[in-house]
């Protein structure tokens, strides 16, 4: 076939045979033009495709140093600059007006920058908040060698904390992989669990992380030499709201320990059993991202929900409560589905969903 007709195969139309001598030189110089056109089009595919190789290896210096550690996508490093929303921080005061005991919020929509604040810097307990930051500490010694995703460990009877957990239950000597471990500590908050994660990686040691990370008031205190006076007034960890929801945002975004670590941890954190509080007021075709905490005087939820308009982060952390009780009717409960409700209809306007009254049979029961 000769040359010019050839182009057919490359998406032009097939030649026809030229008639004159003029014809013939026109088609010959429309091939030709047709096939610099060409071969300049897979030239700047070829270099546009190397591009965000080169770049994204020398934004990867830049930003982490030689360390190993993957950065965040390049969307996810120019974070917008955050605003006060000062119309829903006015709704944030109003819903916790007349609550018997102390509140702190913190939301923020992570594209926009909008944030809405109540106490947030200050101090409150995490009950099974902290296993977010035990979660890390694992994926981080994974990350360094010190453990593996599939390691196979031997459980003890001396490991048992609660006979309510399920791995409490567990006959001794069972075999049971990390990753199993990991799940049950975040879809059933499994207390057995997660102190024996936390045992694996040691409590100082996740400290030791979130200090690098530059978050200075989450601490894990339970278990954990010289923080027996923090354990006595916060219990088994301490944070803030603000704090809580940037350690998930932190992973959402891709720069927790690695983009790989953090994609993983997202999956997990995605699959809550706990989903009675602010899970319940979220459309049951949304994605969402969650850790509950529940001890008699408080209550806790941190939530980054995957919504249609963009995703949004908040932590609500409750202490002193006079209300006690172990019923979804418990005040803080009460406050925590008002608070994810208020949110959706937020930064959702236009997507509204209220649960139905039968959802209520479907919940799982609150426990203490």
């Amino acid at each position: 076939m000769p040359f010019p007709c050839a182009l057919w195969r490359y998406g032009h139309a097939p030649c026809a045979r030229a008639k004159t001598p003029r014809q013939a030189v026109a088609s010959l110089v429309s091939a030709a033009f047709a096939a610099v056109s060409f071969a300049s089009a897979i030239i700047a595919v070829a270099i546009i495709a190397s591009a965000p190789t080169r770049l994204h290896a020398q934004t990867a210096v830049s930003a982490h140093g030689r360390d190993g550690r993957a950065p965040a996508r390049a969307s996810q490093r120019s974070r917008p600059t955050t605003r006060i929303d000062t119309r829903l921080q006015a709704q944030l005061a109003a819903l916790v007006k007349g609550f018997r005991g102390d509140v702190g919020i913190y939301v923020r929509h992570l594209r926009s920058g909008r944030v809405a604040a109540l106490r947030a810097d200050e101090l409150f307990p995490t009950a099974s908040l902290i296993k977010l930051p035990i979660l890390l500490g694992t994926f981080d010694a994974i990350e360094r060698g010190q453990l593996t995703f599939d390691t196979l460990l031997t459980f003890r009877d001396s490991l048992v904390y609660s006979r309510d957990d399920l791995v409490g239950n567990l006959r001794d000597s069972t075999r049971v992989p990390l990753a199993k471990l990991s799940m049950l500590m975040l879809t059933l908050s499994d207390n057995t669990a997660s102190l024996w994660l936390q045992g694996l990686v040691g409590g100082a040691r996740i400290n030791d992380w979130l200090h690098a990370q530059g978050f200075d008031s989450t601490r894990v205190n339970s278990r954990v030499a010289g923080r027996e006076a923090a354990r006595t007034q916060w219990g088994w960890g301490q944070t803030t709201p603000r704090e809580m929801a940037g350690l998930l945002a932190l992973i959402r975004e891709g720069r927790a320990v690695s983009q790989g670590a953090s994609d993983a941890m997202y999956r997990q954190l995605t699959r809550s059993y706990w989903n009675g509080e602010a899970l319940s007021q979220l459309p049951p075709w949304v994605q969402a991202a969650s850790k509950q905490g529940m001890v008699d005087k408080s209550r806790s939820e941190v939530v980054l929900v995957n919504g249609p308009s963009g995703d949004y982060v908040f932590a609500i952390v409750t202490k002193n409560q006079q209300d006690t009780g172990w019923t979804n009717d418990n005040e803080g409960y009460v406050l925590i589905r008002a608070l994810s409700a208020l949110l959706w209809k937020t930064f959702e306007p236009t997507h509204p969903y209220t649960p139905p009254p039968s959802a209520k049979r479907y919940l799982p029961p609150e426990e203490p």
